[in-house]
């Protein structure tokens, strides 16, 4: 149930229709896995302890620095070279005192990945590298948890729903992030964000697409972004959309399909 105080809190979600009390709860009952307290993360995990998650996971090895406060805005010069994940669940803690926040202040690896995103409801993805992206997103797929994923550089950014667990409304598996970039990319191929820079307030941008798409799955509201990739050009403001759909050569849930186990060789 939830409390006078958080009927006050949250009273301009409780008054929409497709929210409500009922979606409220469903929030509050929600547990939440944020990979990366970076420039992406910051802004989801503002927004989803404001919007009342009962607890958010917050997994970063990182610590904070000065070169990090230009977009990462969860984190202020008071805490430079503390650990990112201390820093950002003390915002929380200011922000929200109704969320649990659980910091797991390590990398994801093939031993951890599968015990970490099996003990929550959803999984969003602000990591700033492909090895990461494809290790999260397999897991997702084997623990069938939907997964929130965006990538940003410079001024572009982009931003889609994972849930290839599922069938569509035709019954055909949804599509793997393997469907969408069947390879990583070869080391070098791309600049990284050290490299190549990125606009702060882009970062805030997706975190919030992100954030809003949480929301939008855990209450069941709108149409979710499964098989859309939405890219997005600050410079000209212009946003596109990309439709995607299953490829049968993916390894997940394409007609030969590996195991966990065979993935993790691979990789």
């Amino acid at each position: 149930m939830l409390s006078p105080a958080e009927l006050e809190r949250y009273a301009r979600h409780i008054v929409m229709p497709d929210i409500g009390g009922a979606g409220q709860q469903r929030l509050k009952k929600a547990r939440v896995l944020v990979i990366g307290a970076g420039g992406l993360g910051a802004p989801v995990l503002q927004y989803l302890a404001a919007a009342g998650i009962g607890t958010l996971g917050i997994v970063d090895d990182d610590t904070v620095s000065l070169s990090n406060l230009q977009r990462q805005v969860i984190h202020d010069t008071d805490h430079l070279s503390e650990p990112k994940v201390a820093s950002a669940a003390e915002f929380i803690a200011r922000l929200n005192p109704n969320v649990t926040v659980e910091p797991y202040p390590t990398r994801l690896a093939g031993h951890n990945v599968m015990a970490l995103v099996s003990s929550y409801d959803l999984v969003v993805d602000g990591s700033d590298n492909f090895d990461t992206r494809y290790l999260v997103s397999d897991a997702c797929f084997f623990a069938e948890k939907p997964l929130i994923t965006a990538a940003v550089g410079q001024f572009e950014g982009s931003i889609t729903t994972l849930k290839p667990f599922e069938v569509d409304a035709e019954g055909s598996p949804n599509p793997t992030y393997r469907c969408l970039f069947p390879e990583k990319p070869r080391d070098g191929l791309l600049p990284t964000c050290e490299q190549a820079g990125v606009l702060g307030a882009l970062t805030g941008i997706f975190g919030t697409f992100q954030a809003m798409e949480v929301i939008k799955e855990l209450t069941g509201t709108g149409e979710g972004l499964v098989g859309r990739l939405i890219l997005f050009d600050a410079k000209s403001f212009r946003m596109d959309t990309i439709r995607y759909i299953r490829s049968p050569k993916n390894p997940l849930n394409g007609d030969n399909p590996k195991t966990w186990a065979e993935l993790l060789e691979g990789a």
